[in-house]
């Protein structure tokens, strides 16, 4: 028995320039920060010869290629280590929410396999194979924030150049920046995320068409996050909050369908009640409200009243390990 753990994540800032429709022609910027909410993958040999796989839906197959769940499939496609072969996943919030959960679990999925085989595989190096899973072999519109975050863990700033190559700096932020982030950055679940690959999809497009209000706008998104990591290398959390509110501006402005009438409404409903700054975490359309909070108290009451849950966390700073190892 084999066991991964895998951190999701929240998007503080450059969200969207991470991928290729963009950072190939003018390169990308995004500060992540991993929390400690997780995705768990188990990876056991049976006395079968199949492969029994547990996730959300049970499969229970011959071959490889007769896998449904496309990401095990690629996976195990590349790493060989069945049959008799039993893969579990757990997570600690539901795929659909905008944390990452898709990067978290192929990145959990790969590090398990790699010390199933006994390799050792650098934390680059799994983030760029989950990234090439996902997007190469897969042939999703998604960028690499949530693989690489989901490998390194932390509060990171992460360039993504426009010769592919991944840039990986650890924010220098002061204990006391931290604590204050942890205790004032809220989330709220909105409901889940349903519309978000066509969003990036339609980001994609109007990319590589050249689209010059998309491009404008992802310029911006990229200046900000820049700004955004300024802001908290020198503890100045409340810039850093104005800074969440004119990124949701500009990202809300990008894509139809990118926000709701009620999301709005929650979103000026926080903003009376202490919140700084705030924006949608993922790629919109649902999933969690993050606020900063100038008080705390005074915006989870009013989010309780607008019945919106709160999801309490802190940050991770292991990224994917093994966490159990019994061979």
């Amino acid at each position: 028995m084999l066991i991964t753990r895998t951190p999701l994540r929240i998007s503080l800032g450059g969200g969207g320039t991470d991928l290729s429709s963009y950072y190939r022609e003018f390169g990308g910027f995004v500060i992540s920060a991993a929390i400690t909410k997780y995705v768990y993958i188990g990876v056991n040999r049976t006395f079968t010869d199949d492969y029994f796989l547990k996730y959300s839906e049970l499969e229970r197959v011959r071959e490889v290629t007769e896998i449904k769940h496309p990401i095990i499939r690629e996976a195990l496609t590349l790493h060989p280590v069945g049959p008799s072969l039993e893969v579990v996943s757990l997570a600690d919030i539901p795929a659909g929410t905008g944390l990452g959960s898709s990067g978290s679990f192929t990145v959990g999925l790969l590090r398990a396999l790699h010390a199933f085989k006994r390799e050792h595989i650098i934390t680059g190096a799994l983030a760029e194979e989950a990234c090439d899973l996902e997007i190469g072999r897969l042939g999703r519109s998604v960028g690499k924030q949530d693989q690489y975050i989901a490998a390194f863990g932390g509060l990171t700033g992460f360039e993504f150049c426009a010769d592919g190559e991944v840039r990986v700096s650890p924010m220098r932020i002061s204990n006391e920046t931290l604590h204050d982030l942890e205790e004032r950055l809220l989330l709220f679940f909105t409901g889940y995320s349903r519309r978000a690959d066509s969003i990036l999809e339609d980001q994609k497009a109007r990319s590589e068409q050249g689209d010059s209000s998309m491009l404008e706008n992802l310029h911006m998104i990229a200046r900000i996050g820049r700004r955004v990591g300024e802001a908290l290398e020198r503890g100045d959390t409340r810039r850093f909050g104005e800074l969440m509110h004119e990124h949701w501006e500009y990202k809300r402005s990008r894509t139809h369908g990118m926000s709701s009438t009620e999301i709005d409404r929650w979103y000026e409903v926080g903003r009376a009640h202490g919140a700084i700054g705030g924006k949608l975490v993922g790629a919109g359309a649902g999933g969690f409200l993050m606020f900063y909070a100038g008080d705390p108290a005074a915006l989870r009451a009013a989010m309780l009243g607008e019945g919106l849950m709160e999801l309490r966390f802190s940050f991770d700073h292991d990224g994917s390990a093994v966490v159990v190892r019994d061979s």
